[in-house]
């Protein structure tokens, strides 16, 4: 099943790489995609203080895309939660919002994944020296965002490196969000969190002094724009105008002015799998 998709959407990829007629009737008379997207993490997407606009490697990629493909974009602010059932109703055209391209997400989505990832976990600059290592965190209380695949990945990476041992388990803490969980660490309500390990870096020159990256990401997934299962039209319409610009270089710049080149892609992955 996946090398038959590898091979459709080679093709497909081959079809609408000279121009954008892969884009779906739908789009093109609308002349724009309705992107789901919450700009709650930066540096993927977030509001620019000064200024109260869009900005973020999603963002600057996401109107990229657009570009590529002859259209433009109308980004809806939808909640997390919300953000898959309003792309099955055809509310939205795409979910481009800091989405990790899960397998159980699969059932009903399909993801052109863009960028590496993985959960990592950071503590307090005061509280640094006391974890050493990720086995250092056994037994302390941790919190991430209940809305993310962060809970689950945790306890599971707790079941492995923590309990297997003989230490106690990771208290996991699902938070409203990556900023309540910075800002129950700051209380010292928690010992440390997770999130996203392409978003530490900005945090970090945000407030310095403030955070502590212990170690390497505990997982690795990618990134994806994502579509309805029924929106393969669109989706290797995506893909193409993604080739293009990796092949243009544009892609490695988006990254760079975020300081994300660590994060980039080698290749065309659709659902995790390359494309060759």
């Amino acid at each position: 099943m996946k090398k038959h998709l590898a091979l459709l959407t080679l093709a497909c990829l081959a079809a609408t790489a000279v121009n954008a007629e892969g884009l779906p009737e739908k789009v093109k008379t609308a002349g724009k995609v309705i992107v789901a997207n919450q700009p709650n993490y930066p540096p993927m997407e977030y509001k620019d203080p000064a200024t109260n606009t869009l900005t973020g490697v999603d963002i600057d990629l996401g109107l990229a895309l657009a570009k590529q493909l002859g259209t433009t974009v109308e980004w809806a602010d939808i909640g997390f939660e919300q953000m898959i059932s309003s792309l099955t109703t055809g509310r939205v055209d795409l979910i481009h919002s800091g989405m990790s391209d899960l397998p159980k997400r699969r059932d009903t989505l399909d993801f052109v994944d863009y960028m590496k990832s993985g959960a990592q976990f950071y503590t307090s600059f005061a509280r640094k020296d006391e974890f050493k290592t990720l086995t250092d965190f056994c037994g302390k209380t941790i919190g991430m965002s209940r809305r993310t695949s962060f809970p689950d990945e945790t306890a599971k990476w707790s079941a492995t490196n923590c309990e297997a041992a003989g230490k106690p388990a990771i208290v996991v803490v699902g938070t409203e969000g990556s900023a309540d969980a910075r800002a129950q660490l700051k209380q010292g309500r928690l010992d440390a969190a997770v999130q996203g390990s392409e978003t530490l870096p900005y945090l970090l020159t945000l407030e310095k002094d403030t955070y502590a990256v212990v170690g390497e990401p505990f997982t690795a997934v990618y990134q994806g724009i994502a579509f309805a299962k029924k929106d393969t039209e669109l989706r290797d319409a995506y893909a193409s105008a993604l080739q293009a610009l990796m092949a243009s270089g544009e892609y490695k710049t988006i990254f760079a002015k975020y300081g994300l080149e660590g994060t980039l892609l080698d290749g065309i992955y659709i659902n995790g799998e390359a494309v060759k």
